[in-house]
């Protein structure tokens, strides 16, 4: 029975896999607006009645689509960091940088999935809170760099005062998420959060067509310019 029942769920993992992978073609073909399980199932020659016994709905095929989209880039990012020489392994403003660099080349190597968690909301479709924690994991790189170098000294808080209602939000998140910073600092770090999927999102979306043509050069560049945001010592 153990061995039948293994062979079942390696071909219902395997069919699951295969549903996604058609979706995704969708998604680059058609938007996710358009997604369609009788479409997909239609591809895949599968029943729609067959395919509902693996996702009952769009929205929930659309989750799952989601989450393995956060959970790519955010493995990505967590990959270019933990790849770093020893050289630069100890040094915040190169993992920071490594971090953001991971994120990039995987929405430049997966744009349409990058569409689908960072671009326009899909109509009728809201997010279970089962995404709320495969969206954080670049976050919480971002923030593992800079709490890594607050606790070796290695950080310099920024000095430019902000609201306290920037900070009192920045300080609520991180007792929610159990992160010990300075709240001019978690502050900072939302807005460089924001600001690398803002410049992120230029690129992809076509914002920069005929006004900027070096942006490898234009990321770097603001890369380092975020990391001095929130404290970390740069190159000059």
């Amino acid at each position: 029975m153990t061995a039948i029942r293994g062979a079942r769920e390696r071909a219902r993992s395997e069919i699951t896999e295969a549903i996604k992978a058609e979706a995704r073609k969708q998604l680059a073909a058609e938007g996710a607006a358009k997604l369609s399980l009788r479409a997909v199932a239609r591809e895949l020659g599968m029943a729609s009645s067959a395919l509902y016994r693996y996702f009952p709905s769009r929205d929930d095929l659309l989750t799952a689509l989601i989450v393995d989209a956060y959970d790519a880039v955010g493995e990505a990012a967590e990959r270019a960091r933990d790849a770093l020489p020893p050289a630069d392994a100890g040094r915040p403003a190169a993992r920071w940088t490594a971090v953001c660099t991971g994120v990039r080349d995987w929405a430049l190597a997966h744009p349409h999935e990058y569409a689908l968690i960072y671009g326009s909301p899909v109509p009728g479709y809201r997010a279970p809170r089962t995404t709320t924690e495969p969206a954080a994991r670049v976050g919480l790189a971002l923030i593992g760099v800079v709490r890594d170098a607050h606790a070796a000294g290695a950080l310099r808080e920024p000095g430019e005062p902000l609201p306290d209602v920037v900070v009192g939000d920045a300080l609520a998140l991180g007792a929610e998420l159990g992160i010990e910073l300075p709240g001019a600092v978690l502050a900072r770090l939302i807005g460089a959060w924001a600001q690398l999927f803002g410049l992120l999102s230029f690129e992809l979306f076509g914002q920069f067509n005929g006004v900027v043509e070096a942006r490898t050069e234009l990321f770097e560049q603001a890369v380092l310019q975020l990391a001095r945001s929130v404290g970390l010592s740069t190159p000059h």
